[in-house]
């Protein structure tokens, strides 16, 4: 056959070219040299054969080779050379040949190339992306332990913390039952208070961890009765108003008679969860601000809302402020972790709670803001979707109610 003769008077000044354009390196080269003369030898029993199958099984044998850092790469590395080699033999094919047989050279190679190095981009490609997955999913499981850990350490710690301030909490009361009267009405009484402060504000925080905790490891137990959404949230509005009266914030409940739904939940966990809600409220918006509680029946759930007229939250950031510790901004500038200081500080696990208990109920929670701006004051609003439930989940507790319900009045 022609073209062999052709590729024959090409190999020779091919192999040594080839070699020296893939390394500087001499020891290198002479690698190079018997990989390339299998790939010539490849090459020929494809031209002969007309098929580029000799081509692809060589090729597969490149791309197995491939280092990890080589796949990671986004550019090719196999398919990248097949092209240089195919176009050293048509410029060497320019160079030596008549231009008849360039001509030859060149109609019996193109198919061949093209078959072949779309199949090594096509293996090549798959490589990279199953080394891409098996990354991901090494990232993932680490997370994954990460997040272990870090719950673990929540649990332990929240534990570890209240035998110490049970103890604190306890000699600060029996200081105080030892005073005199005129003592401990006197400079000493500031500092007992301090502590006791102190310690109350500590409790809060190991309640929260510990409610992670159980929220993490599907702990969280809830006890399911009859009850009514705009009970729980009066009860709120009472405790949050010294809070509203000390930033000179407007509080007002809309909707009432939609929130006057029975329904069954947890009074005391739904309770904590909209507590967390509007404190978060109270403290991202402005002296002044506006905080509007309200609700609509859908089917088959009861939303509330609570839309504030406060700072807001930038798109990106929205699902992050339902994640543990997933504060917003710099820590460093929050000095103050009180409950009511605007953009006051705190352990940033307020939010996940309140979702972890809502999802508990079968709900949801999200938020909505147009972005975060200090100057206008966008305002947040969080949606929470609670099931309208007819009966409790556990059949036990739904007989027991149901046999209260029954009982005669007066009986």
């Amino acid at each position: 056959m022609r073209i062999l003769e052709l590729l024959q008077t090409i190999r020779p000044i091919w192999q040594k070219r080839a070699a020296q354009r893939l390394s500087h390196v001499r020891d290198v080269q002479e690698s190079f040299r018997r990989e390339l003369q299998q790939f010539f030898d490849q090459l020929q029993n494809a031209v002969v054969s007309g098929d580029a199958a000799p081509l692809k099984d060589f090729a597969d044998q490149w791309v197995d080779a491939l280092t990890q850092t080589a796949l990671e790469d986004s550019e090719t590395q196999v398919g990248e050379i097949y092209i240089r080699l195919f176009d050293l033999i048509y410029e060497l094919g320019r160079d030596l040949l008549e231009p008849e047989d360039v001509v030859i050279l060149f109609e019996s190679l193109v198919p061949i190339q093209i078959r072949v190095i779309a199949y090594v981009q096509k293996q090549e490609m798959e490589r990279r992306m199953q080394t891409l997955i098996e990354r991901a999913e090494l990232a993932q499981r680490e997370l994954e332990r990460l997040d272990e850990s870090k719950s673990r350490f929540i649990s332990v710690a929240a534990h570890e913390l209240k035998t110490p301030l049970t103890i604190i909490d306890g000699y600060t009361a029996i200081l105080r039952d030892m005073l005199p009267k005129d003592a401990a009405a006197g400079a000493v009484e500031p500092l007992l208070n301090g502590i006791s402060g102190g310690t109350a504000r500590l409790q809060r925080i190991i309640d929260d961890m510990l409610d992670v905790s159980l929220i993490d490891n599907n702990l969280l137990q809830i006890t399911f009765q009859p009850l009514w959404i705009d009970q729980v949230l009066d009860i709120l509005q009472r405790e949050i108003a010294p809070l509203i009266r000390e930033r000179r914030q407007h509080f007002e409940m809309t909707n009432r008679q939609v929130l006057h739904k029975m329904t069954y939940g947890d009074p005391e966990r739904l309770y904590q969860a909209f507590m967390h809600l509007l404190n978060n409220a109270v403290k991202f918006t402005p002296d002044g601000g506006h905080i509007t509680v309200g609700g609509r029946e859908l089917p088959g759930f009861i939303e509330v809302t609570i839309q504030d007229t406060g700072i807001g939250i930038d798109p990106e950031d929205q699902e992050r402020i339902f994640q543990k510790f997933g504060r917003l901004g710099d820590v460093l500038l929050h000095h103050s972790s009180s409950r009511s200081d605007f953009k006051g500080g705190g352990p940033g696990l307020g939010l996940p709670i309140a979702r972890g208990i809502i999802e508990a109920h079968g709900g949801t929670v999200w938020v909505e803001s147009e972005g975060y701006d200090e100057e206008k004051c966008p305002g947040s609003t969080f949606h929470v979707l609670l099931p309208l439930r007819d009966s409790a989940p556990d059949s036990k507790i739904d007989k027991l109610f149901k046999a209260v319900e029954d009982f005669p009045d007066g009986s």
